[in-house]
């Protein structure tokens, strides 16, 4: 079985010993046998503080809830948030209750995932105050090797896309962490708890472990898996399956044909992906109790499907045939359309973005950059 950074930590025990910690983490902190990191800590060390990202550090926030500081009730250690209305950073009171921060986190390998850029501000502001940071570190469940996407541009920066990362970037956490660190010069002093048994071509099926939800969005590890291509829909007026059993796996509308949807993409004989046709009511986000009809991705070769251009050549299909398409405005009157967000810089006009954007085009030039970005990466990697 492939070992994570917290199954390793005995080994490294000296560099925890006699420091305040404080641990950054969530429901997917937990060793091969189901203990909780902020359980190893709590009895092994001085765990001093835990700091909350989304959904909380036990999973009991949905997604989008600010996270309010409270007493974590299993060990008494007050809980601080790093998922504010003001901020998603550190305070100086905060850092003040500790010598150390500790990250254990699974990350899901994708740009638009929130929990790695917690990681990186958390970073940062331990590299300004002189903390020491540990990452403890946790396989790519999508593979160490595989880049797909764009690199996101100057001025597209925000909690969804805060690094010159690619769309899903081949990486652990604790190497997106030392490349950020040289790269930014921050200079902080890093530590990284690494893995064991873990090769850079698994994916998650081939760890020999059991998937831990990420988030309440992504339930298997096919929704991982397709995630980087259809977390796209989450900036249109399109269902990306939140409320369904299937997120990120359903995609749907009240005005989509399911039939013709699953035909026309089945025809484009797309790797590793079929298109089912199916019919679905979300209990919540968009389309709320509304029936909607669309396709079900369903994974068919792991490792021959191409996520970000089957989504983006999902999303080109359905903004080019129906009408009542639109892309969501954006949130705060001055910011950027969410669809800008997350492709990381200008594909897409206004309303239905009907600017005929060539998508043979646009995964050309994607599939340059990923290959400069993966090519660059390597000098970072641990594994």
């Amino acid at each position: 079985m492939v070992r994570n950074g917290i199954d390793c930590i005995a080994r490294y025990a000296n560099l925890f010993k006699g420091k305040r910690l404080g641990l950054i983490t969530s429901p997917t902190g937990l060793t091969h046998d189901f203990r909780t990191t902020i359980q190893v800590l709590h009895e092994q060390f001085h765990l001093a503080a835990l700091f909350s990202p989304e959904h909380g550090v036990r999973g009991d926030q949905a997604a989008g809830v600010e996270v309010d500081s409270y007493l974590d009730p299993m060990t008494g250690v007050p809980v601080y948030s790093l998922y504010r209305a003001d901020s998603k950073r550190f305070s100086q009171e905060m850092l003040d209750e500790v010598d150390m921060i500790v990250f254990d986190i699974q990350d899901v390998g994708v740009r638009y995932y929130t929990f790695i850029y917690t990681m990186l501000y958390a970073l940062e502001d331990c590299a300004r105050a002189g903390l020491e940071f540990t990452v403890l570190d946790r396989v790519n469940p999508l593979d160490g090797v595989t880049v797909e996407g764009n690199l996101l541009k100057e001025g597209y920066q925000s909690f969804v896309g805060n690094y010159p990362l690619c769309i899903r970037y081949g990486m652990t956490a604790g190497e997106v962490a030392r490349m950020a660190n040289e790269q930014m010069n921050w200079n902080a002093k890093l530590h990284v708890v690494r893995c064991e048994g873990w090769e850079r071509e698994m994916q998650f099926p081939d760890t020999g472990r059991m998937w831990i939800m990420p988030s309440l969005g992504i339930p298997r590890f096919d929704t991982a898996l397709l995630y980087p291509g259809t977390c796209l829909f989450e900036g249109t007026n399109i269902s990306e399956g939140r409320g369904t059993a299937a997120p990120f796996e359903m995609i749907g509308a009240p005005f989509i044909d399911a039939y013709q949807l699953a035909d026309e993409m089945n025809a484009k004989n797309l790797p590793g992906v079929i298109f089912r046709p199916v019919y679905f009511k979300p209990s919540t986000s968009k389309h709320q109790g509304e029936l909607c009809s669309g396709v079900q991705l369903h994974v068919t070769d792991r490792r021959a499907l191409q996520p970000v251009a089957t989504g983006f050549m999902l999303l080109d299909t359905i903004c080019r045939n129906y009408e009542d398409f639109r892309f969501l405005p954006p949130l705060k009157e001055g910011s950027r359309p969410f669809i800008d967000l997350l492709c990381g810089e200008k594909l897409y006009g206004e309303g239905r973005g009907m600017a005929l954007l060539d998508v043979s085009d646009m995964l050309e030039r994607f599939h340059v950059e990923s290959q400069s970005f993966a090519d660059m990466k390597r000098q970072y990697h641990l594994y």
